[in-house]
């Protein structure tokens, strides 16, 4: 239920990002680099300020757990994934 983010040069934690209440599935990071999505067990996906380190929306929609995310090209749409056989597209808060 924890994110953790990593300076890979220097080996040292940056950035511990909780808010979910069950394991996290997926990550990805916006093209612009300045948004990280997460999709978790507790059925939800989280959008995250990746300046800020902070959380920005909580999406629910998925009857089940979500096993992946993905942003557009443009970063203006997130696709999410579910063991709910479904494929959900979400608007990106600006």
């Amino acid at each position: 239920n924890t994110i953790k983010l990593w300076n890979l040069r220097t080996n040292q934690e940056i950035a511990t990002l909780t808010g979910h209440s069950d394991y996290v599935n997926s990550v990805a990071f916006s093209p612009d680099g300045n948004t990280l999505a997460s999709g978790s067990d507790d059925k939800t996906i989280k959008l995250w300020n990746l300046r800020k380190n902070q959380e920005i929306a909580t999406l629910t929609g998925h009857s089940h757990f979500v096993f992946s995310v993905a942003f557009s090209p443009d970063g203006n749409t997130l696709a999410s994934s579910s063991v709910d056989y479904t494929i959900k597209l979400w608007r990106v808060p600006q």
